[in-house]
């Protein structure tokens, strides 16, 4: 039997974020998940959502895991792993929908301004972007729990971090995109929820993360 790496925290948040994507992702029909990680959020959400084709994608030392939930699932709709860094090469494939669940405080700043400067390249004009996991506002955690969270990222080496959403969020409108949404989700997390309007701006540079 393969090994099939395990998330309890995919197990605790995979129904809530499937009630907005339900809500969001009714009118979609080709979805890449960026950060597939264990590949127990792609093999839920593609059940439940069997109108979506689930692109699964992560780096390629995940591909083994995600291939293991995906073999016992057997889904069609549910795609084997592309590998992509967010520094490195895209898919060339469009898809109508971009969904990426924890990965932006795992990522350093400069992988989350590449994350979505190559959203453009990805997303036709009116697709949606979904983001969940914990964020900032203004500046500020929005629970102790969070803030000490973002002090164990922080004490860590790669520029880790919870991101502010203001700061994400200009990154999001220089690509384009125009946020929508955003849901209160349980655990103090977010599910920020953008749409694209245009073609990417002038790119804002390096901003407080």
């Amino acid at each position: 039997m393969k090994y099939k790496p395990h998330s309890p925290a995919c197990e605790r948040n995979r129904e809530p974020i499937l009630a907005v994507l339900q809500r969001h992702f009714a009118d979609r029909s080709r979805v890449l998940e960026i950060g597939s990680g264990t590949g127990q959020h792609a093999v839920y959400f593609g059940a439940a959502l069997p109108h979506l084709t689930w692109q699964t994608s992560d780096l390629e030392s995940y591909h083994a895991g995600i291939r293991a939930w995906l073999d016992e699932a057997a889904l069609a709709n549910v795609l084997p792993p592309l590998t992509l860094d967010v520094t490195g090469d895209w898919p060339e494939t469009q898809f109508d929908a971009v969904f990426s669940a924890n990965t932006l405080h795992i990522m350093g700043w400069r992988e989350v301004e590449a994350f979505f400067a190559a959203l453009p390249t990805v997303l036709p004009v009116d697709g949606k972007l979904i983001i969940y996991g914990p964020f900032h506002y203004d500046g500020r955690p929005t629970s102790d729990s969070n803030a000490r969270f973002d002090a164990t990222l922080r004490s860590q080496p790669g520029d880790m971090g919870i991101r502010d959403r203001s700061a994400v969020d200009r990154l999001a409108r220089a690509a384009g995109l125009r946020l929508i949404d955003d849901i209160a989700m349980p655990a103090n997390n977010r599910c920020l929820l953008w749409q694209k309007t245009a073609a990417s701006i002038t790119w804002p540079g390096k901003d407080g993360a």
